[in-house]
This record gives structure tokens, C-alpha cells and sequence, in this order.
């Protein structure tokens, strides 16, 4: 888990540059001027954020490190580890975002991302041998397609790979969509060969790790894996149906 001692605004922007490999990256204040308009946020889990509503640990339960986006007065987007005072961001912190147990959304209903990536996700199946609505389907899960995601654990980008996971499929830097989608869809596709083409088990595999799910001889008794294999099934039939 990463450290949780709080990070300078200086080093905590290189840092990301170096993860994001981001060359627009400045310095924090190096752009500031005497208009600072404003630019309104994307969705994030807690919906669109200006600079007074950034939840606070002690208000959501959250004790999540997040990265802040925001676009600077000349256009430049930056990253901090604190909420800009003075414009609307984004926070690029996530969770699985299928594994709530207790989660209130609806699965059956929710809207479909039907058309992002399209020609990546075709290629990486035709590649991998997979369906690619199981590929959109764990993108969802995972991610909702935001392709900067990042996970207290350190899962990124939009298959949330794992480090270790990432460089084992060749992913040099899984905030690149193309790099991602391929060494998500390898290493989906090793879990479906592992457990003969299974998708529960796979999807289990791709969530608690394919030991984990050996050890129990199928989905692991965690809450949160069940709840991800169950999301991801829903999802894969609703991307089957759009075809």
C-alpha cells in the first residue's frame, strides 16, 4: 500500500509526470495570473467537485491517497495531491468500481460506454482471442473508462493493472489506453486458458488473483470478488446484446 505520509505539491507532481508520462506537467504557481477562470470538472465518485465540496476523509469514511486534475489558466493540465483553491478539478482516485458489495447502482440499467475505444478493444480481442464485450465489460467494471484511474493499491489505468501485472504483459506506461487495453486483455486472456475458458473463474482470477482462486477451487468467498464477478457477467451480456 502506498505511504500515507503527505506528499510536497512539488514531488507529488513529479511523481505523477514520471507515472503518466506527461510532458505538460509544470510546477505548481508557475502559471498563475491575475484571471484565474474557472473550468468546470469532469465526473468523479463523488460527482462533479468545485473548490469549496472536496469531501473530506472524516465525512466519506475515505482515507484514500487521491490525485487532484485540474486545467491551469493557460490550459495546461496539472496534477496535485491537494484540491486547487481556486478552479474545478477532477479526483483521479478509485476503487474497483464493481466490487462494492453494498453499491446502489443499477447494473441492468446503468448507461453503456458503447463506442470508446472501439478499434483498440477490437484489435486487443483479435489479438488475444476474446470477446470484445467481455474486454468493454471488465473496462467498465474496473474502471468506468477513465483511463487515469489509479487504486490505493496501485492498480491504473483503464484494465486497472497491477504493476507487477503490467510489466509481466509488456506495459511500459498503462496510462497509454493502447498499452493497456492489450496487457489487460493478455492477461484476461492467460486467466480464461488457466481455468478452461471459465469467464466466472477468469474474472475471479483477474480480481483476487489466480492462487486465490485455485485455493478455493472457484470464486473466492470474498464479498467484494463476488460482487465483481457477478457485475462483470451483467455487464458482458448487456455489451453482447448491443453487438
Amino acid at each position: 500500500m502506498p505511504s500515507r505520509a503527505r506528499l510536497t505539491p512539488h514531488f507529488a507532481q513529479k511523481l505523477l509526470c514520471l507515472w503518466l508520462g506527461l510532458a505538460l506537467c509544470l510546477p505548481l504557481g508557475a502559471t498563475e495570473q491575475a484571471q484565474k477562470p474557472r473550468y468546470k470538472a469532469s465526473y468523479s465518485k463523488h460527482g462533479i467537485l468545485n473548490r469549496g465540496d472536496a469531501p473530506r476523509p472524516s465525512e466519506t469514511g475515505d482515507s484514500k491517497i487521491k490525485v487532484y486534475q485540474y486545467t491551469q489558466a493557460n490550459g495546461v493540465v496539472a496534477f496535485a495531491d491537494h484540491a486547487p483553491g481556486d478552479r474545478d478539478f477532477r479526483v483521479l482516485s478509485y476503487e474497483c468500481y464493481a466490487c462494492k458489495p453494498d453499491s446502489t447502482l443499477d447494473w441492468q440499467k446503468m448507461p453503456l460506454f458503447s463506442a470508446e475505444y472501439n478499434e483498440l478493444i477490437a484489435r486487443a480481442a483479435k489479438t488475444h482471442d476474446l470477446d470484445p464485450a467481455l474486454i468493454r465489460a471488465v473496462i467498465h467494471a474496473e474502471s468506468a473508462f477513465n483511463v487515469f484511474a489509479l487504486s490505493r493499491s496501485g492498480a491504473m489505468g483503464l484494465m486497472q493493472l497491477m504493476p507487477d501485472t503490467a510489466k509481466a504483459m509488456g506495459v511500459k506506461n498503462p496510462y497509454r489506453p493502447e498499452q493497456n487495453i492489450d496487457g489487460g486483455a493478455r492477461y484476461l486472456a492467460k486467466m480464461l486458458a488457466r481455468f478452461d475458458g471459465n469467464i466466472d473463474l477468469a474474472c475471479a482470477a483477474y480480481n483476487a488473483g489466480p492462487t486465490t482462486v485455485t485455493q478455493y477451487k472457484g470464486i473466492p468467498p470474498y464479498p467484494e470478488t463476488q460482487a465483481y464477478v457477478k457485475r462483470v457477467k451483467i455487464l458482458l451480456k448487456r455489451y453482447q446484446k448491443l453487438g
